[in-house]
């Protein structure tokens, strides 16, 4: 097996292996017919007029098939992306994206420090994050040795973001320039998924490239530090207690 595959699978271990997002430019009936073989169903289809990338949900998933998934996704024929559990995850993520109606896809000076404060602030709590670039924004993943309450994870990164909006704020930039979804939210769960590492910008075509402090890291290195990221483990159970149990005693 592809090593990168084994990679991904070990990271996104924890989440529904059952359904799932394929974003790629492939479409028509007869590749419908593939990608409904062996009992997966269709929930939804999204074809965009642009043509740049078409959606679609599938549940029932059998195992063998999710492989094959995962193999397209690291061969850059589709984009693969997975829901998050309704109740407990061993895996929670920030997506920060550009909120800047002119030209979302730009980097601007406000996500470079929003970056930058939340990633310090979860490293200094002992939740060092997988910064990843996701088109207009990144994503910051955090993995952990067990799956934890939904609403545990999401009262954390309620507060993990205030703290980094408030930052932004106090050093006279314009915190509205930054949006920040949080996954899990159990009132989008069904609706939303994320991409997983090892995917392309749909407009861009641009590797989801790791940021470490000196910057974006290219393909090859990207993929080693994901694999370094994974060699150092997940986060202790009793180290996000207690990280939890800090953010909320500061609010």
């Amino acid at each position: 097996m592809d090593r990168r595959i084994t990679l991904l699978r070990e990271f996104y271990g924890g989440l529904p292996r059952e359904r799932a997002k394929v974003e790629t430019r492939r479409h028509g009936f007869r590749y419908l017919e593939e990608l409904l073989s062996d009992g997966v169903t269709l929930e939804y289809g999204e074809l965009t007029l642009s043509g740049l990338l078409h959606k679609y949900k599938l549940a029932n998933i059998p195992e063998h098939r999710m492989a094959g998934l995962f193999r397209s996704h690291v061969e850059k024929e589709c984009n693969l992306c997975l829901y998050f559990d309704g109740l407990a995850n061993n895996l929670f993520c920030f997506n920060l994206d550009n909120n800047h109606r002119t030209d979302n896809t730009a980097i601007i000076p406000e996500m470079e420090l929003a970056v930058g404060v939340l990633r310090e602030h979860l490293e200094g709590l002992g939740c060092e994050p997988l910064v990843v670039a996701s088109g207009r924004g990144f994503h910051l993943w955090c993995r952990l040795e067990g799956p934890v309450d939904n609403d545990r994870l999401y009262e954390f990164m309620l507060r993990s973001s205030a703290k980094t909006l408030a930052a932004i704020h106090k050093r006279g930039h314009d915190h509205n320039r930054i949006k920040v979804n949080l996954y899990p939210d159990r009132r989008i769960r069904d609706v939303v998924s994320l991409r997983l590492f090892g995917s392309e910008h749909a407009k861009n075509r641009v590797f989801s490239r790791v940021l470490d402090r000196e910057g974006l890291l290219d393909e090859e290195a990207s993929w080693i530090r994901f694999e370094g990221h994974l060699k150092r483990g997940a986060i202790a159970l009793a180290r996000f207690d207690k990280a939890h149990g800090e953010m909320m005693a500061a609010f």
